[in-house]
């Protein structure tokens, strides 16, 4: 029976360190072509995985000049086209004004992914079972599930003398009601905290179309329910964390003396993309997200004390 235990424990072991010796592995953005073996001959014949072409999307600006015509585009499309136009801007339907333009997709569809500035699939995140990307650039947030994307939003960061940290984060504690410490007046719904001290965390609140908070990341009701009931909360043993929860990472800048980045959408359909030196910071996070055990060790040693309370 030892023995039996023994063999056990060690092939516990065994399969755990390989798990994490995968997901520790080097990994790139773009997945590299995969060929065929080499073949002997002076010209061999390597196949390459077909591109997915992204489809073509045109934006056009439209100024509103007048509540008449606030009136009109909100008596034009269906709900679910309003909500995209709404999305595509980071605004409440309520906080349209006459004089701000705002853009349009000429085909307007209402599925919000297919705008994503984010990409379908990010293959460095393929190791980590969730992921909680946060574009202070482009003031929106995605979410993956090993590397793919299903859902974005658009989201409201800290204004210019409150700005949001950027930084890999980690979901910790989370309540459907919290009362803000900086006005007791201001109700956070849906509130998921993932940097503790400095009190910074996702929640429901008005989106006026710019970084408008003290530091949080503002978001539409039903994008903070979902965060709330998708995302893990940290596990702690005591007042010691022994697993960490979600990784929330935080990039890039929002340029507050700039016009606002979706705009430039009618010129590039593209414009509002990941950058190169975001896709590196993005690098450096799950890095130290693979080298920070508390994101790996309870998968091993809870699936081994379970294996032997069978024994």
């Amino acid at each position: 029976m030892i023995r039996l235990k023994t063999f056990k424990k060690s092939l516990l072991l065994f399969i755990s360190s390989a798990f994490l010796i995968a997901c520790n592995s080097n990994t790139q953005v773009v997945e590299p072509l995969h060929q065929t073996e080499t073949l002997s001959m002076r010209n061999p014949v390597v196949k390459k995985e077909p591109k997915v072409y992204r489809k073509k999307i045109q934006y056009s600006i439209d100024s509103l000049k007048t509540k008449e015509q606030i009136d009109s585009l909100l008596n034009t499309y269906t709900e679910g086209q309003l909500q995209t136009i709404l999305a595509l801007n980071r605004v409440e339907q309520n906080r349209l004004r006459p004089e701000r333009p705002i853009i349009i997709p000429d085909c307007l569809s209402e599925d919000l992914n297919t705008y994503s500035p984010f990409p379908n699939n990010v293959s460095l995140l393929s190791c980590i079972p969730k992921t909680v990307l946060i574009s202070k650039r482009v003031q929106a947030f995605a979410l993956y599930e090993h590397g793919e994307l299903i859902k974005w939003g658009p989201v409201s960061t800290g204004k210019s003398s409150t700005r949001t940290p950027s930084g890999l984060n980690y979901g910790n504690y989370k309540a459907k009601r919290k009362v803000s410490t900086v006005d007791p007046s201001w109700i956070l719904p849906y509130y998921f905290n993932f940097m503790n001290f400095e009190g910074v965390g996702v929640h429901q609140y008005e989106l006026p179309g710019y970084p408008a908070s003290h530091g949080c990341v503002r978001l539409y009701m039903d994008d903070a329910r979902y965060i709330f009931d998708w995302a893990n909360m940290w596990d702690l043993d005591g007042s010691q964390i022994e697993r960490n929860g979600t990784p929330f990472m935080v990039f890039g800048e929002y340029d507050y003396n700039s016009e606002k980045p979706w705009l430039n959408l009618s010129q590039n359909m593209k414009a509002n993309d990941l950058t190169q030196e975001e896709i590196n910071t993005l690098e450096d996070y799950v890095k130290r997200y693979q080298e920070d055990p508390k994101n790996y060790h309870n998968i091993a040693s809870k699936e081994m004390e379970a294996e032997l309370a069978k024994a």
